[in-house]
Order: structure tokens, then sequence, then C-alpha cells
């Protein structure tokens, strides 16, 4: 099931949907779907969409998971542990991505780029990785969403499975930061809107959180499916 909450803030809208859904805040996935700056005449709220994590939904939104970057695996060095399979089940979830890379027709060295409570990072380092990744991450993604299905026939549903080749994920991250802000940018100038490319929940939550706190701008997502577009508004300052 899919559940959609309002609040002040995001947290306001988190917390509003653990506690009628009975879930701790690391149960669920949050898709920030619109935000709404508060001003002298009118309240300002956060519409977000909860994912429960035990649900078929969280199998559909597996693209949504980040790898953690450079300053977080310096502080944190246990993130980029043993490249190896640690247990029986890394090792059965490195021998899958291999196998169904390699019957695509690629060569493809598989190891574990990190782990996190919930969560492993598995590196693709292949002389093909421009064909793995794909436009946008989508042919990763397809990937990444079949590991997770595969760790969830495992008996490992809660356990999150995030595919990176070539530092994609980081990269890609990076870029639409930097293009929600000149976005938030073009639309002030205009004073009208702009809609974004099609995104996985993940990225638009990160363009929708970027812009947050940006007064005269407003997000929300539009269209059906998993990858919707973002459209990024000029509101004014009031």
């Amino acid at each position: 099931m899919i559940y959609e909450y309002e609040g002040k803030t995001e947290k306001d809208a988190i917390e509003k949907a653990a506690q009628e859904l009975g879930l701790e805040k690391d149960q669920f996935d949050v898709e920030i779907l619109e935000t709404q700056k508060g001003s002298l005449f009118k309240k300002g709220y956060v519409k977000i969409r909860v994912h429960p994590v035990d649900s078929q939904d969280h199998v559909v939104g597996e693209c949504e998971g980040s790898v953690p970057n450079v300053t977080t695996r310096a502080q944190n060095p246990s993130l980029v542990a043993n490249p190896m399979p640690q247990n029986e089940f890394e090792q059965k979830i490195v021998e899958f991505v291999k196998s169904m890379i390699t019957k695509m027709g690629y060569d493809v060295a598989v190891e574990v780029m990190f782990r996190e409570d919930k969560k492993i990072g598995i590196k693709l380092t292949s002389s093909s990785s421009p064909i793995l990744i794909g436009r946008k991450g989508k042919n990763l993604d397809a990937m990444q969403l079949l590991t997770n299905v595969y760790a969830g026939h495992l008996g490992n549903e809660d356990m999150r499975i995030i595919l990176d080749s070539e530092n994609y994920r980081i990269r890609r991250e990076e870029s639409l930061v930097r293009l929600a802000y000149v976005t938030a940018d073009k639309v002030r100038q205009s004073r009208t809107s702009v809609l974004l490319e099609p995104m996985n929940p993940y990225e638009r939550r990160l363009v929708h959180t970027t812009l947050n706190d940006i007064p005269d701008i407003e997000t929300k997502s539009e269209g059906d499916g998993l990858y919707k577009q973002v459209r990024v508004i000029f509101k004014g300052v009031r």
C-alpha cells in the first residue's frame, strides 16, 4: 500500500505518518510530492508519499537508494569494508549480479563496495560500464530492481542492494543538485515554472529537498508511474 500525508514541515509529515501507521521511521520510504512555503496569508505545508518497506512498493522503489559519498566514507572507514563477500547472502548476491550481466553478454567484476545497516553496495567494474549504466542510469536501476527482488526471494526483503558503476550514483546526485539550483535561478528570472526530466523517487526527493528552503520557489511531482517529473515553480516572496 501507498499512503500520503501532509504536515507543516517534512519532519511533521513523517512523524504523522509513523504515528498513524504504527511504524518506526526506518520502516518506510518517504517521497516528497510537494512543498509550499508559508507566508503572511498562507500556511506552508509539505506533502509526502509513504512506501512501507515490507510491501511490494518497496521493491518497486529500490532505485531510490544512494551511495555514501567520499566524505562519508572517509569519516566512517567501516563503510568501505572487505570487498569480498562475508557471508552466504552476500556471496549469492554477487554471483547473481555477475551471472545476470554475463548472460547479457558483458564482462564484469563484481565486489562489495560498502556495508550499512540494511544496505549493501555492489560495485560493477566493466569495459562496458556506459551500457550497464544506461541513459540516466535506467539500466543500472533495472538491474538493481532485479537484484533486490532476488534478495527478497532469499528471505532478505528488508535488505537494500545498491548497484553502482564508475561512481555514477554519486556523480548523478551532484549533477541533480546543480540542476536544481540552476533551474531555480531560471524560474526566478522568468517568473514561470520549469518541468524537469523524468526521475526515479530518490532523485525527485533530492531535488525537492535541495530547493525546500528557498522562500520564493516551490516544487511538486507530476505524472504517473515510477519515473515522474518535478516541476519547479516561482511563487515570489509574499
